[in-house]
């Protein structure tokens, strides 16, 4: 693409987490950057100060003129904006040219030794990590993560040298087979956007498929025990890791203290004493899935060790509100969890960090398909707290489905105190709640309210 000499880049979607680093990816090229966005967020803002231009009105009026140039121009969209939407479908009807999100990313990974994390979860925190090691170390990467990196405040980093690229592989709409991948880690395949892929069966073949685009000479990563029939290319190796068992693996697991330690066990030796930054259980298997990445492309075990833990995470990652001093002092996590599977990783974590405590979780389940597929397992997964307050449902790019609510999911919640609210409420409610340790959960929009939420527990609302 950069071949093409493209000096204005058109995002429409422009304030999603992955847009917003390509976004930034461009500004650093020196391109002129414009783009639509839904709501006026943080992030939206950070990228109008850091020189983009973006507006919050689909209106194809609003487009630049600068970018109405279709010779010079790239419209870059993200699947979760709908086709009818009015500025792609002026660009569409003009012949400009308009690639979803990952098919840029495949081109500008095109010649690069692509890290590319996949999975129904975790692939955010592996992606994540590996950055942050990489970064640390004297090879450096380009990333572009699907979460806001602690340690930098952003979700891309950019290098001028290095031959590697960090990429968050998502599935969703089958994006990740735009990629070409030196190495390929799957963290998990449980089913989930049954909405694109009808069954479970379509949902594994597309990893399978995946796995076809790893390049001769790379690697496949698999955790242990997937359902997934990796069909990799000759000169492609194969390995498997988890917590306990597999190639890459964990031993001498400590805790205490609000910290974890582990032995890291690689084809390639022991690193002793690996001391997780973010200190949560889940996080084992994540640092092991990265860790694994980089000793396949022999980054030093002292960097890794010391990259580990320094890493705090990615932001919506189990990440801490509010920590008050004491034994029962307020604590408040935020994490970006949508599946049953991650609700019920985060609830654990949350259990492991503080036993015998009250957990409160606030939920906003993430589209009407998936709370009409998988009700049940997210009822299972809530009645393992204390208290459950359930948002609506975030649409994000769906319509209403008819007789799918959050009460789905609240009638089989077992614990009882639970209750339905809608967001605009939900300050107003929480007043009524005594919290303990409350953990916010869901990918829509929950985390604007965090600061409110804060505040109000404190007693200054």
């Amino acid at each position: 693409m950069e071949r093409k000499q493209y000096k204005n880049i058109y995002f429409v979607g422009a304030g999603g987490i992955g847009m917003a680093a390509l976004v930034r990816y461009y500004l650093s090229k020196g391109c002129r950057v414009a783009g639509y966005d839904r709501t006026e967020t943080y992030l939206t803002k950070e990228l109008i100060a850091e020189g983009a231009e973006i507006v919050y009105d689909d209106s194809d009026d609003l487009i630049p003129d600068y970018c109405r140039d279709k010779e010079s121009t790239l419209v870059v969209y993200t699947p979760a904006v709908p086709a009818n939407h009015p500025g792609l479908t002026y660009f569409r009807d003009n012949g400009f040219d308009v690639m979803k999100r990952a098919q840029v990313l495949g081109l500008i990974t095109h010649d690069s030794k692509a890290l590319c994390f996949s999975g129904t979860h975790g692939k955010t925190t592996t992606s994540s990590m590996a950055a942050h090691i990489l970064h640390c170390s004297p090879i450096g990467c380009n990333a572009f993560l699907g979460g806001i990196l602690r340690n930098y405040d952003s979700n891309f980093l950019l290098s001028k040298t290095s031959p590697y690229s960090v990429i968050e592989a998502d599935e969703f709409d089958r994006s990740f087979h735009w990629l070409n991948p030196y190495i390929a880690v799957v963290t998990a395949t449980d089913p989930d956007h049954l909405d694109i892929y009808g069954t479970e069966e379509a949902y594994l073949e597309s990893f399978a498929h995946f796995t076809e685009l790893i390049q001769p000479g790379g690697a496949l990563i698999c955790h242990t025990g997937l359902k997934l029939k990796p069909r990799t290319n000759e000169g492609v190796k194969t390995y498997h890791y988890s917590r306990d068992e597999g190639d890459f693996h964990a031993a001498n697991i400590r805790k205490g203290d609000g910290e974890i330690t582990f032995d890291f066990i690689s084809p390639n030796g022991i690193i002793k004493d690996v001391k997780l930054g973010v200190p949560v259980d889940i996080n084992i298997e994540n640092a092991i899935a990265s860790m694994a990445v980089c000793s396949l492309i022999g980054i030093d075990s002292e960097v890794m060790k010391k990259a580990m833990a320094s890493f705090l995470g990615a932001k919506r990652r189990f990440e801490f509100w509010m920590k008050e001093p004491g034994t029962n002092g307020h604590v408040v996590i935020d994490d970006y969890a949508h599946h049953p599977d991650e609700l019920k990783a985060s609830i654990r974590s949350v259990r492991d960090l503080y036993p015998g405590r009250k957990l409160t979780v606030i939920f906003q389940p993430h589209l009407y398909t998936r709370t009409r597929d998988f009700a049940p397992q997210f009822a299972e997964a809530l009645s393992a707290a204390d208290e459950v307050l359930l948002l609506d449902i975030y649409p994000a790019r769906e319509q209403p489905i008819e007789g799918v609510s959050s009460e789905l999911i609240l009638k089989d919640i077992k614990c009882a105190n639970k209750a339905v609210c809608k967001k605009e409420d939900l300050i107003k409610t929480i007043k009524n709640y005594n919290f303990d340790v409350l953990l916010t959960a869901g990918a829509g929009d929950i985390c604007n309210y965090l600061p409110q939420i804060c505040k109000t527990i404190k007693g200054e609302n």
